[in-house]
This record gives C-alpha cells, sequence and structure tokens, in this order.
C-alpha cells in the first residue's frame, strides 16, 4: 500500500463501529482498558449534529478504516484564535509502517490551518518512544514552556 491509497475524511454514522473498535484497541495499547467508558452510542450521540464536541477523520484503505485521528478544538486563546487539539491517534496494526499515520497527521494538521488555528497540541505517553520519533518526523516538537497536569475529578464523600 502507498500514501495514495489511503483517503482521509471526516467520519460519517457508518463509520461508528469501526471507530469505536480503534478507540478500544487505543485503549488497550495504551494500558487503560479497565478504565474505558466509550460505546458506539456515546460516538454516535455526541460525534455528529450542529456542532459537536470532537471530531474524527478516518484512515481509509477501501473498505476498510486502517486509523483515525479524534480532535477537538478551543475556540479561541490569548491570541483570539483557534487551537486543535489531537486527541488520539491511531492506527490499526495490520496498517502500520505504510504512511497511514502520516496521512492522518497531514490531514489534521491541514485542518487546522484552514481553521485560521494558531497551534495543533497533543499529548505523547512519556515512554512512547515511537510515537516521539513520529511526531518529531512531522515537525513537532517537545513544548518545553509547560507542563500537562491534571485534577481528577472524583465524587466527594
Amino acid at each position: 500500500m502507498n500514501a495514495n491509497d489511503i483517503h482521509v475524511r471526516p467520519f460519517t454514522p457508518d463509520d461508528v463501529d469501526a471507530v469505536w473498535e480503534l478507540m478500544r484497541a487505543l485503549a488497550v495499547f495504551e494500558g487503560y482498558i479497565d478504565a474505558f467508558a466509550v460505546t458506539p452510542d456515546d460516538i454516535r450521540l455526541h460525534g455528529f449534529g450542529s456542532a459537536p464536541p470532537f471530531g474524527v477523520f478516518v484512515a481509509a484503505k477501501g473498505e476498510a478504516i486502517a486509523g483515525i485521528a479524534v480532535h477537538y478544538r478551543i475556540p479561541w486563546t490569548y491570541d483570539l484564535k483557534p487551537v486543535v487539539v489531537l486527541k488520539e491517534i491511531f492506527v490499526a496494526e495490520a496498517f502500520r509502517g505504510q504512511g497511514v499515520g502520516q496521512a492522518l497527521f497531514g490531514h489534521l494538521h491541514a485542518h487546522a490551518a484552514a481553521t485560521g488555528a494558531s497551534a495543533l497540541r497533543w499529548t505523547v505517553l512519556p515512554d512512547n518512544m515511537a510515537a516521539k520519533r513520529f511526531y518529531t518526523g512531522q515537525g513537532g516538537m517537545l513544548d518545553a514552556d509547560w507542563e500537562h497536569w491534571t485534577l481528577p475529578l472524583k465524587t466527594r464523600i
């Protein structure tokens, strides 16, 4: 397969089951499958409509969905320009090393530029060296100015 055989497009309702399978495979790969709570119905409910909170680009090879790029938009920040956030990118194992990730990332980059975004942002697991090499190869760089912090929100008794 070469990059010309890959068609990247926004997902449709017909893609939901394949998108969910890849989201679930990512949860296994990254080690949070026990906390994975997304269902295909959740994707249908929240991924479509007039203002969905997230989008998904799918990389199709024929009828197969080879990979996904889940993203969302922060409307504006300090510079009054939006930021596009890559929440997750995942390529099915059978399609790795064949340009699918590059096609997805390139499409998302073009999407961010077309929306007037000032940046495209994402996070990487500290030990995922393959992802770091991939993103460096796409022109990405570690943001030394910011640390990624989280405050888990749990019900307090």
